[in-house]
Parts: C-alpha cells; structure tokens; sequence
C-alpha cells in the first residue's frame, strides 16, 4: 500500500501534466482551452466548483463530495498555473502554518 505522501504527489503530477499543456491547442486540449483564458476563465471554473462541492457538502453526498473535490483541486492548479504559482510555495505556506493555531494564524493576517 502507498503512503499517504506518495498519494498526495499525485497533485505534483497533476500540476506536471497541467503546466506541459500551456501552448497547446485549445482545440485540443481542455486545460489549454483554460489557460489561453487565464485568469478569467480558469478562477471562474473554480468558484463553480467550489459551489457544486458546497451543495454536496450540504447534501451530506459523499461520493458526489469526492468527485468535486477532484474538480475543486483540478481547477485549483489550473489557476495557480496560470497565474504562475508554484505549488511549493503553496506548501510553504500551509507548513509554516502547521506550527501555530488557526486563531493565531488568522490574527497574524489581519494585524
């Protein structure tokens, strides 16, 4: 069985396959079609499916959770690829984070 961090690479993979795709046809691939619109395009998708996984979070569906949340963290990558993020520093942030509550987190920000 894999661990855990070897399950989570599969967004490192992702965000791979996502990155290899800008400069290709739109025409012909889905993710081009997104980038070549960014960030318009790509942050709209986002808040779509940040939506579809509210309502199944409301609806308590489970299944259906799971499958928007694979389109939630698709879509995610995509806007961080096209805006030129790099998913370490995403890392960074979330690591930096792991040390404090989220109360004193959030405080930090907002000072």
């Amino acid at each position: 069985m894999s661990s855990a961090k070897n399950k989570a690479e599969v967004l490192d993979r992702l965000f791979a396959t996502i990155e290899s795709r800008k400069g290709s046809s739109p025409d012909e691939s889905y993710t081009a079609s997104l980038l070549a619109a960014a960030p318009e395009k790509p942050a709209r998708k986002l808040a779509e499916e940040t939506t579809e996984l509210v309502i199944e979070a409301m609806r308590d569906d489970k299944i259906a959770m799971v499958q928007e949340s694979a389109d939630l963290l698709y879509h995610l990558l995509v806007v961080w690829a096209g805006s030129h993020i790099d998913p370490s520093d995403v890392y960074a942030a979330l690591e930096a984070r792991t040390s404090q509550s989220g109360h004193a987190e959030k405080a930090s920000r907002n000072s």
